[in-house]
């Protein structure tokens, strides 16, 4: 197969959708999360879950026993002194880091849920960074893009859009890194984009003023990383990363829309979504002993 092809359609590409598996909460999450992936893509996406390598030893056994029946390998990362403080959030960078085999990469949060049949194609394109608008930004003022842009010795971006959520308007670009899908080759002679967005992160993150960067560096440093990087952001439609709770907390799920993703926070949310059985029927479906059903 001609990569170079493959990379630019998305149609044929290779694909590994990878995410954070940390005990106790995130184990639980992610095996719902690989019985999704292999419900609902192609068989030949890969999975992979990425466990703190100090927190791999705490790992229920039945996890491993999950990934091993659904086709999954759960790999480690080191965590230590790669941010200074130490920023939980930012394992999800960490984990981008990592090396895989397939031509794009797609990040997932624990908590997403894959509830449509879905394929490659719909989500990645050539040349970009696959993302969704965030729900919200109530943490700041637009101001903050100065400080934030200026560090970078960056122009703000001239784009506007609305936020999924809560928009007073159309806002500079602000993205969700709940789900995240980009190229794991560099395409443009500046960078992977995985080592573009944490050399983003660090320098953001020594900005003192910027009081809220834990724990939305990740998210704050995306959409400049991705123009750093030579890329642009190919913004996802929401029915391809629906996030609950928030200004949706008490509303009914949308069954008339044809939601491919939802990103639904916490338990709470996802049992009235309605879809807590799908997600333990599709995980008891794919492993199927006794064991394994103890984790959920």
């Amino acid at each position: 197969m001609d990569t170079k092809v493959a990379a630019a359609d998305g149609k044929d590409a290779s694909l590994t959708i990878f995410y954070i598996v940390e005990p106790p909460e995130y184990e639980i999450m992610a095996s719902y999360l690989l019985a999704s992936i292999r419900t609902r893509f192609p068989a030949n996406v890969k999975a992979i879950g990425y466990c703190p390598k100090h927190r791999y030893h705490e790992l229920h056994p039945a996890v491993h026993v999950a990934h091993e029946k659904m086709g999954a390998e759960i790999r480690t990362f080191d965590t230590d002194g790669r941010f200074e403080p130490a920023y939980p959030h930012g394992n999800k960078i960490l984990a981008c880091l990592e090396p895989r085999e397939t031509e794009w990469s797609m990040f997932a949060d624990s908590d997403v849920l894959f509830i449509r049949d879905n394929t490659p194609g719909n989500i990645l394109r050539a040349g970009h960074v696959s993302c969704s608008m965030a729900a919200s930004m109530l943490w700041a003022e637009q101001s903050i893009w100065e400080d934030i842009y200026g560090a970078l010795e960056m122009d703000i971006p001239p784009e506007r859009y609305r936020l999924m959520r809560r928009s007073k308007g159309p806002v500079i670009p602000y993205f969700s890194s709940g789900l995240v899908a980009f190229p794991e080759t560099d395409t443009t002679g500046k960078g992977r984009f995985p080592d573009v967005w944490y050399e983003t992160a660090q320098i953001v993150d020594q900005v003192e003023t910027l009081d809220r960067r834990r724990p939305y560096l990740d998210q704050m440093t995306l959409p400049a990383a991705i123009r750093r990087a030579g890329l642009d952001w190919n913004i996802l439609p929401e029915e391809q990363h629906f996030i609950l709770g928030g200004k949706l907390r008490n509303q009914p799920f949308p069954e008339d829309r044809e939601i491919f993703t939802i990103h639904y926070r916490n338990m709470d949310n996802l049992r009235r979504s309605g879809k807590l059985g799908e997600a333990r029927d599709n995980h008891n479906r794919l492993t199927g002993t006794k064991f394994v059903r103890r984790l959920v």
